[in-house]
């Protein structure tokens, strides 16, 4: 096995041991970590028999990190091979850093890893298969969309919440995703949402609560501005990019379609026009049947929110969870909107925005420090422009 396989073995197979010794208390964990390591790694002729030799016909789809393959193991167990492409814009490192990172979590929303492939230049991670593929085949498609009717797409929305909010406040330590978009919500047999590919994830050890970093990678549509622009890193920016998620499953219809002409081409603006004239409802997807008008209001609300252009300003998971969740949290009124992607300004504002009714807390994680309140952070976040080296614009 060539030296830097070696080393990805080894490298997984520690962090693999760390996971069981923290979770077991008696002498057997270091013999349970070896058994698990080795049922970790598959054999490349393994995968080649599952997916037929990587046939195109098993190919489920294809992104910047490579093919993704539907598979078939000798016992009937069907996954999903997503194999590192050799012209890959990602590399080793990303492939090392989803591999460590999806041993560290375990939720019902996010999609869960068997294994991974090592064996010579080929690396391939090896997945759950979930066959309803990813919201966008569903959401973006008007032959497939009436199958999401608005009691699904409610429920695909507060799924999602569950989960971001695992990864930034339950996790064994805080994981900001970077990269949430439709098409990295993958939906299960009974259309249950799972946020996956967690390649260009971060992890946010002790009580961090961000970074400024000059390496921007996500998807342009989605980014939060202080990020896209400045380098600025922090649980608001996948709260950011839940926002637009968000307005996109309402209205079915993906963040920017030049299509639609120039008064509803950008989705965040428009959907905000529509809110100040008091005609939020209109942003509804017309395929719908028939929906709630009172949870689709508080879901246009919620998005706007969550897309604030102060970062203080955006709720978090937690308060995103309760407001989806208890009819007792009095959503504010959102003002207006940041500019996503690469371009726009960003104000750096505070106010005390949200109101819990309940006796519960939240946490808000928008600066330096990290503080329990009843769903009130102040801070003042200021920092002297910065420009940035690079930008990947999705996979």
């Amino acid at each position: 096995m060539p030296r830097c396989s070696m080393g990805l073995f080894s490298d997984i197979c520690s962090c693999l041991r760390r996971r069981l010794s923290a979770t077991t208390s008696d002498g057997s964990a270091a013999d349970d970590a070896e058994e698990d390591s080795s049922s970790l790694f598959y054999k490349l002729e393994t995968l080649q028999i599952a997916t037929n030799f990587f046939s195109e016909l098993n190919q489920l789809g294809h992104g910047g990190f490579g093919p993704v393959y539907k598979g078939l193991m000798s016992n009937g167990q069907e996954v999903a091979v997503k194999k590192l492409s050799l012209t890959s814009r990602q590399g080793l490192k990303e492939f090392t850093n989803e591999v460590k990172l999806l041993l560290r979590v375990q939720h019902k929303n996010l999609v869960m890893l068997l294994g991974c492939c090592v064996e010579g230049p080929e690396k391939m991670l090896v997945y759950e298969y979930l066959p309803n593929r990813s919201l966008d085949y569903f959401l973006f498609d008007k032959k497939q969309s009436p199958l999401l009717d608005w009691r699904r797409r409610f429920y695909i929305v507060k799924g999602i919440a569950r989960g971001l909010l695992y990864l930034h406040e339950e996790a064994p330590e805080r994981i900001i995703h970077r990269d949430i978009k439709c098409s990295n919500i993958l939906l299960d047999d009974q259309l249950n949402p799972k946020i996956s590919d967690f390649g260009l994830a971060r992890l946010f050890p002790g009580e961090e609560t961000h970074l400024n970093t000059f390496r921007i990678s996500g998807t342009h549509g989605y980014m939060a501005p202080e990020y896209a622009i400045h380098g600025y890193l922090s649980v608001k920016t996948d709260v950011f990019s839940f926002g637009i998620l968000v307005l996109e499953i309402v209205s079915g219809r993906k963040n920017h379609d030049k299509l639609l002409g120039a008064d509803k081409a950008d989705l965040l603006n428009y959907a905000w026009r529509s809110f100040q004239a008091e005609k939020s409802l209109e942003l509804v997807d017309a395929s719908l049947d028939k929906y709630s008008p009172e949870e689709a209001a508080i879901c246009i609300r919620l998005g706007l929110l969550c897309c604030q252009a102060s970062v203080v300003e955006r709720p978090d998971m937690n308060s995103v969870h309760l407001m989806l969740s208890s009819d007792s949290f009095s959503l504010p009124v959102p003002g207006k909107p940041g500019v996503h992607g690469r371009v726009g300004h960003w104000t750096t504002t505070t106010s005390t925005a949200f109101t819990n009714n309940t006796n519960g807390t939240s946490t808000q994680t928008g600066g330096t420090t990290k503080a329990s309140t009843s769903s009130i952070f102040m801070e003042e976040y200021s920092r002297n422009s910065m420009s940035y080296s690079s930008i990947d614009e999705g996979r």
